[in-house]
């Protein structure tokens, strides 16, 4: 039987972990918690000069390649640059993601397509073009990871207009499932975390009386912190979750059993 010491079970230590959406919000507390844990981190963004200056704020280990991976050409080239620095890839957060809000009637199609683009296409195509990466990676006792962030929007419906990443992300929780089954085999274990209201340029976009309500809906009356998101995102990524393939784990503070 394999050690339970929490030092173990937890350890990420010696990790390569690609973090889409890598410079700031979630993807950059799931950054700090890697690093700081000892994993090799590789960002990527669309901005070049946000995802450079929070590598270089987190050291030799943090690795920074700006990409917009809403087109296939771009992915392409950001799986290529990632093979320059390593051979595999333990973990694969997917966290790049956009939002488009509107009234029904006046919903546009660019709303659609560039949330569709990056919050689920991106999704599929790089783990895709990454999945040789993953098998190098893994093991028979020990999988690589994807770990989708998807959202309590695909989970429960919004008082917001925000028809597309709605949608999006109640595709991202679903594909995580269809992923999950059948990449199982080939030693891919792929689940997915559900945020609540993080600090984060998204939510900051949130009208305030909305973002008050929302924590008034709370059950445990606040926001998510960086410390909620490094706990799951850790959890995920090591021995710990072993057992999980296609789980998808809520953090929203009680949130979405309550509207």
């Amino acid at each position: 039987m394999s050690s339970v010491a929490i030092a173990n079970l937890f350890d990420v230590s010696g990790k390569w972990v690609v973090i889409t959406g890598g410079s700031r919000g979630i993807g950059e507390m799931i950054a700090r918690a890697y690093v700081e844990n000892g994993a090799k981190v590789i960002l990527t963004a669309r901005k070049a000069a946000d995802v450079h200056a929070l590598a270089a704020d987190l050291g030799a280990a943090a690795h920074a390649i700006p990409a917009d991976l809403s087109q296939m050409a771009e992915i392409d080239r950001f799986v290529a640059e990632v093979a320059e620095i390593t051979p595999k890839v333990d973990i694969l957060f997917n966290n790049a993601g956009a939002s488009w809000g509107a009234p029904f009637d006046d919903f546009p199609e660019v709303g659609w397509d560039k949330v569709m683009d990056i919050n689920v296409k991106s999704v599929f195509f790089l783990t895709q073009k990454m999945a040789h990466m993953l098998e190098a990676a893994a093991t028979p006792t020990c999988d690589a990871r994807v770990i989708n962030i998807g959202s309590i929007d695909g989970q429960h419906v919004s008082g917001l207009e925000t028809y597309s990443y709605a949608a999006s992300k109640a595709g991202v929780l679903h594909m995580t499932k269809m992923m999950a089954k059948f990449l199982a085999a080939r030693h891919i274990a792929v689940n997915a975390i559900a945020p609540g209201y993080f600090p984060s340029k998204m939510t900051a976009a949130i009208p305030d009386i909305f973002t008050q309500k929302s924590i008034r809906d709370t059950p445990m009356k606040r926001q998510g912190t960086a410390e909620d998101m490094a706990g799951v995102a850790l959890f995920l990524g090591s021995a710990a979750s072993a057992y999980l393939c296609g789980s998808v784990i809520t953090v929203d503070g009680g949130y979405a059993t309550t509207v």
